[in-house]
Parts: structure tokens; C-alpha cells; sequence
């Protein structure tokens, strides 16, 4: 007998049983996607949180600038003068020591600019975005965020 050309049994079953069989592939396919379309939803309602709570954070500190500014030069930037006030002195601001934001002006979550209103809704100046819609109004994601 040539030993050359047998096949050992032990040898045809460990082949077998190695590797997965097509059933068993689509059986994890189909529970990973009932578990994203459970958790999917959750994490992005999550997303959307952080990127208004972003912009409240930086809001906040332009607020802060804004009442360095008016340390410094004795009143609020104008609406002409607008947010830029903070990192570039305007010509009718003696007294301004900036830039009062070191990194620039930043931009909203969204990539709009953030806006400027002298005198706001409660007699000192608003700050604001127009929330993911980039549209006066809206509710949840596309709500306005004020200071």
C-alpha cells in the first residue's frame, strides 16, 4: 500500500470542521444588523446633543470676550463692528487690548458663523447660531441657540 496517497480520517474531519458554513454567516449578519438598528438611532440623537452643547460652550466664551471688550474700550461692538471686533481692533476702539479670542473667531458646529445682535432680546448684545437647519427658528437640531 503507497502511504504516499492515503488520507488519514482525523485529517478529513479536522478539514471539515474548520471554517464556517454559509447559514451560520448570514445567522451573525442578520443579528449584527438588528444591533445597529437598535444602537444606530441612540448614537445619533447623541451626535446631534454634543453639537448643540458645543456650540453653548463657545458661545459662552465669545460672551466672555464680549465683556472683556467692553472692559477695555467702554461699550459693546457695534453691529457693524459685529464678532471681528474681538480679533481685529476697529478704528473707533481706543482702549482695545485683543484679540480677545486667541484662536480666531470660531465657527458653529455646523460651519456657519456665528451671529451678532447689539442690543439682543434682553437690552445687552445676543450671540448666536441658527442650530443645523442654518434657519431662524426650528426645533430639536435645527433650533436657534442664544447666550
Amino acid at each position: 500500500m503507497n502511504t504516499r496517497f492515503s488520507v488519514h480520517p482525523a485529517a478529513v474531519r479536522a478539514r471539515r470542521s474548520s471554517g464556517f458554513t454559509l447559514i451560520e454567516l448570514l445567522v451573525v449578519l442578520v443579528i449584527l444588523t438588528l444591533l445597529a438598528g437598535l444602537v444606530g438611532p441612540r448614537v445619533l440623537d447623541q451626535l446631534g446633543g454634543a453639537k448643540a452643547k458645543t456650540a453653548r460652550i463657545q458661545i459662552a466664551e465669545i460672551e466672555q470676550s464680549i465683556d472683556l471688550f467692553k472692559l477695555d474700550v467702554g461699550r459693546y461692538p457695534t453691529d457693524a463692528e459685529g464678532l471681528r471686533a474681538l480679533v481685529e481692533r476697529p478704528s473707533t476702539a481706543p482702549g482695545w487690548t485683543g484679540p480677545y479670542l486667541k484662536k480666531g473667531l470660531p465657527v458653529d458646529p455646523w460651519g456657519a458663523a456665528y451671529l451678532y445682535k447689539n442690543p439682543g432680546r434682553n437690552s445687552g448684545p445676543d450671540v448666536y447660531s441658527l442650530g443645523a437647519d442654518g434657519k431662524p427658528g426650528g426645533e430639536s437640531d435645527n433650533a436657534d441657540i442664544f447666550n
